[in-house]
């Protein structure tokens, strides 16, 4: 479920309530909040594919083991048609949980889009404000205590290990069925799962721009 957080509000105290930021403020508070909603449709769309690409790795085997019986049982016609029957449901099988992984790369693909023009966003509003201020920029911060720039650094920090991310997956889709390498299968299946390039810093990337926004509590 998406967690509405352009709709929390948390009031500090000394400060002014956040339902009360507009502007600049107001713009980079919801840019945060699809931040976070876009990384959970991700990770709910990483799990999917990863049980899928799991079911691919198991089908590709069974075909290659069909493949040798069907070598081995050569001339015997008793088995011949039940080994090709068999060899043939297990393709398409392959084939329809190949397609469903594209589906999912696809919709990874939209997100990271997505993250592309929350970035170009935060970079819109940069150009705002040295309109507005100057070279300088912004001198207090809109929210706690990170100048403006830092959102757009934090954003382009996110969308690049996401985009590098997303290039991972590609590579892994168009291999994994292909692949009869047991050792190879597995390292395909856990960098699908553990996705090495959206690591725990970027997990602190995400909280401190939410701490900094005021969607979570400081």
């Amino acid at each position: 479920m998406e967690v509405d957080l352009k709709g929390s509000e948390t009031t500090t105290p000394g400060r002014k309530s956040q339902s009360a930021v507009t502007g600049s403020a107001r713009k980079v508070k919801d840019n945060a909040a699809d931040w976070h909603n876009l990384i959970l449709k991700w990770d709910r769309l990483n799990d999917e594919g990863s049980t899928m690409a799991n079911k691919i790795v198991n089908l590709g085997f069974n075909k290659s083991s069909q493949k040798e019986m069907q070598v081995m049982m050569e001339g015997q016609d008793t088995s011949a048609s039940s080994n090709s029957e068999n060899a043939f449901e297990n393709s398409r099988e392959l084939e329809e949980e190949c397609d469903k992984l594209l589906r999912v790369v696809d919709k990874m693909t939209r997100i990271v889009s997505k993250m592309e023009k929350l970035v170009s966003s935060e970079k819109g509003i940069i150009d705002l404000e040295t309109f507005q201020y100057g070279t300088g920029g912004r001198q207090t911060p809109l929210f706690q205590t990170w100048p403006t720039s830092q959102f757009a650094d934090v954003s382009s920090e996110l969308y690049e290990a996401y985009k590098q991310e997303l290039t991972l997956k590609r590579a892994i889709l168009q291999e994994l069925a292909h692949t009869t390498n047991p050792d190879l299968s597995m390292v395909y299946l856990s960098c699908w799962l553990y996705q090495p390039y959206t690591d725990d810093r970027a997990k602190l990337l995400l909280e401190g721009l939410l701490l900094e926004t005021g969607h979570r509590p400081i």
